[in-house]
């Protein structure tokens, strides 16, 4: 178990609560690492709590991030080796080229939801 430091601030004891250092400091917590984020503070208190004490949770967000993103690069190029979208439509019909595009990414993001961001 990790033992929580306090300090006095007037009649009030604070903790001693630091973020984990140099676990990519320069990387910028993308779309997914903010959704799962927002998922542990909401839904799974306590997990969150634990990782914030411990000094793991900006490393779990990052690693989830990282891990979504890489997901949703394979999943597109698996829907477009499976089903695959002519590029001449960008051309003729841009319109329905995106429609397509955002259909096949919105169905990699409900997998990504399940599997990494909601669970």
């Amino acid at each position: 178990m990790v033992e929580i430091t306090y300090h006095k601030e007037g009649d009030y004891l604070i903790p001693d609560l630091y973020l984990e250092e140099n676990y990519k400091n320069d990387y910028q917590i993308g779309k997914y690492g903010h959704l799962r984020l927002q998922y542990l503070k909401e839904h799974k208190k306590a997990e969150y709590s634990i990782m914030l004490l411990d000094g793991t949770l900006r490393k779990h967000v990052i690693d989830i991030d990282i891990q979504a993103k890489k997901r949703l690069e394979i999943l597109m190029k698996q829907m477009l080796e499976k089903n695959p979208i002519d590029e001449s439509l960008k051309d003729t019909d841009p319109l329905k080229w995106t429609g397509l595009m955002n259909n096949y990414k919105h169905s990699a993001e409900e997998i990504i939801y399940s599997e990494l961001i909601y669970c």
